[in-house]
């Protein structure tokens, strides 16, 4: 029998495997899905974000409420450490414009054969297929292809995940056998809005060089209008605020002040279209008039304040199932300083089931490892002792 049972092989699960196996511990890890780290592989299609090169404090912020909670987390493993981590496993790093880290294949396949391959050289035993439901007693009860089985490991590491993208493994079933759990919410999602007609030429295209505002976040990055709504990074970066009744505003001209944009209005237009005299005088493309006229209609004489702050409604966040992650989940009060469960001595959790968000920008990534990787060395300490 193992020492140690891990349920989820996402990246918060398999680094407490590879703590585990490196102190001597006997695991099992079990893998609800075919196959370990689907939503990790999904990340990686459009380029493995591994963490961000940025100072610490800087990082830290980006967690919001759970700051506190997670700091000695992320500093015993926080962007330096993984980048020695991913180096350390044969994937050569570089580090875009913005900060941002990735390997250089850009992919997450390569970096998981790696490290799977290292997992089972340290004795790690991977099932798949093995979905857990729940306990009974003090023993866990599992779905097998074989049939259910029941085990009683020494040590128990939870590591299933949230509520989104259930498809790929992550779909909070376990929520209802655990206690201490904040309902889910979705986060780094898009958002729902009902566009009028002449917007339907601008599905599928990028809006850049805006500047957005929701309470008191900024985000300077790109979107995307979709048939469904507003998505990307710049609406993900304010897509906690939103959630929570920020309203959303956009300065489609975010290099001009105010009296500049008035000024350029101001020039004459002759026998000019509004299009064309937005686009001599402001530049904006067909995509920033576009949102110009869903929102501001009926245009006020003085435009300039409405280009600068475009005040956009939108129906709310798409379904949670669409969200990149989740907040809610396993509450920090229902757990030690080692993220053992209080009311079940020997039971650890790891990752995003844990009550934190974070932007997408390899914070998400390198937070799911820095607690798969506490949860595995407490989790050591406590068989050891």
């Amino acid at each position: 029998m193992s020492e140690a049972l891990i349920i989820g092989a996402g990246p918060a699960g398999l680094m407490a495997a590879e703590r585990l196996a490196a102190s001597g511990v006997a695991v099992t890890l079990a893998e609800a899905k075919p196959s370990p780290a689907r939503k990790f592989l999904m990340a990686g299609k459009s380029g493995l974000n591994l963490t961000k090169d940025e100072p610490f404090e800087a990082f830290l912020a980006q967690f919001g409420a759970a700051q506190a909670e997670l700091a000695p987390m992320l500093r015993g493993f926080g962007p330096e450490a993984v980048q020695d981590w991913a180096r350390g496993l044969g994937q050569p790093l570089f580090t875009g414009s913005t900060g941002r880290v990735f390997p250089e294949a850009m992919k997450a396949s390569p970096l998981l054969r790696a490290w799977l391959a290292r997992l089972e050289g340290a004795g790690v035993r991977l099932e798949r297929r093995w979905r857990w439901t729940g306990w009974d007693g003090e023993t866990c009860r599992i779905e097998t292809p074989e049939g259910p089985r029941v085990l009683r490991p020494r040590a128990t590491i939870l590591a299933c995940g949230g509520a989104s993208w259930a498809r790929l493994g992550s779909d909070g079933a376990w929520a209802g056998w655990v206690e201490g759990t904040a309902p889910f919410r979705p986060a780094n999602m898009g958002f729902a809005v009902s566009w009028s007609d002449h917007m339907r030429r601008h599905f599928g295209t990028p809006v850049k060089g805006c500047a957005l505002q929701a309470g008191d976040q900024l985000s300077r990055g790109e979107f995307v209008i979709s048939e469904r709504g507003i998505e990307g990074g710049g609406i993900y970066a304010l897509s906690a605020a939103m959630r929570d009744g920020a309203p959303l505003t956009i300065d489609l001209a975010p290099d001009l002040s105010l009296e500049d944009l008035r000024a350029r209005l101001a020039r004459p237009r002759g026998k000019q279209s509004l299009a064309n005299h937005l686009r001599r005088t402001l530049r904006l493309d067909p995509v920033k008039q576009a949102l110009l006229m869903e929102f501001a209609r009926p245009l006020p004489e003085d435009l300039a304040p409405r280009v600068k702050a475009l005040a956009v409604s939108h129906d709310g966040p798409r379904p949670m199932d669409e969200a990149i992650s989740t907040a809610g989940g396993l509450r920090f009060d229902a757990l030690d300083e080692g993220l053992m469960l209080r009311d079940r001595p020997g039971t650890f959790a790891a990752g995003e089931m844990l009550d934190w968000e974070a932007p997408t920008g390899g914070y998400l990534l390198t937070a799911c490892l820095a607690t798969g990787r506490w949860a595995g060395d407490a989790a050591a300490r406590y068989l050891a002792g």
